[in-house]
């Protein structure tokens, strides 16, 4: 499913227009992604959490020719499963 077709579904179950429904998304969107900048976590009953986490510096290789690179330290978003949603999918 894409953010468009979020978009339409939110609008046709609240019978919100498309350019309410695409705002609401992008700003839930929007929340989320400025709480991960912040390192904060989000979490959201029975779907799941975004987290962020360290990764440390290390060496690596580049593939098209051999030569050992050093990849530097960064952050990454992450999200986490909740049991409910992992349950589901499984059936």
């Amino acid at each position: 499913m894409t953010k468009k077709e979020l978009s339409e579904k939110l609008s046709a179950e609240f019978g919100s227009t498309k350019a309410e429904a695409e705002r609401m998304v992008n700003y839930v969107f929007d929340e989320i992604s400025n709480a991960l900048v912040k390192k904060e976590e989000v979490a959201i009953a029975g779907f799941g959490k975004f987290v962020t986490a360290d990764r440390a510096a290390r060496e690596g290789v580049n593939p098209a020719t051999g030569a050992k690179i050093k990849i530097a330290a960064t952050t990454v978003a992450k999200f986490k499963v909740a049991k409910q949603l992992k349950e589901a999918v499984a059936k």
